[in-house]
């Protein structure tokens, strides 16, 4: 005959007690929360590193204007030779799809012109320190 186990007869389930497994993952944390508290600090009371590093922000300009540049050029080659493969395409899916991609294409070139302007105005109304010194505008 077998003998049917409650639950008050099978003993003490460890699922449910606090062990040290279950209590690692918090302390932890709550280590990384206080260290990022304590080590912050000193990096929030810096004034601005980035304007006062010699090249640094005529570098990010730079570099923001050429990838805004090849964004844009990309944008030119990608909706030429999808224009190019929509006149020599039969299937009405496929041009539908290349359609659709020139779409993406073309909202993507938008976001990657307005983003430097957005970022530059709403920065320097938000006080970022980047927005200050940097000038995203890429014409």
């Amino acid at each position: 005959m077998a003998q049917s186990t409650t639950p008050a007869d099978a003993g003490h389930c460890p699922a449910h007690q606090p062990s040290t497994i279950h209590r690692l993952p918090r302390q932890a944390v709550l280590s990384v929360i206080i260290l990022c508290l304590v080590a912050v600090d000193p990096v929030a009371a810096q004034q601005n590193a980035v304007c006062s590093a010699d090249n640094l922000p005529s570098m990010i300009e730079g570099f923001f204007q050429l990838t805004t540049a090849l964004g844009i050029v990309g944008l030119v080659v990608v909706w030429q030779a999808e224009s190019l493969l929509e006149m020599f395409t039969l299937d009405h899916e496929r041009k539908k799809g290349l359609k659709r991609h020139k779409r993406s294409a073309m909202k993507s070139a938008v976001i990657l012109v307005v983003l430097g302007p957005l970022y530059t105005v709403a920065g320097s109304m938000m006080g970022l320190p980047l927005a200050q010194c940097v000038n995203l505008v890429p014409w």
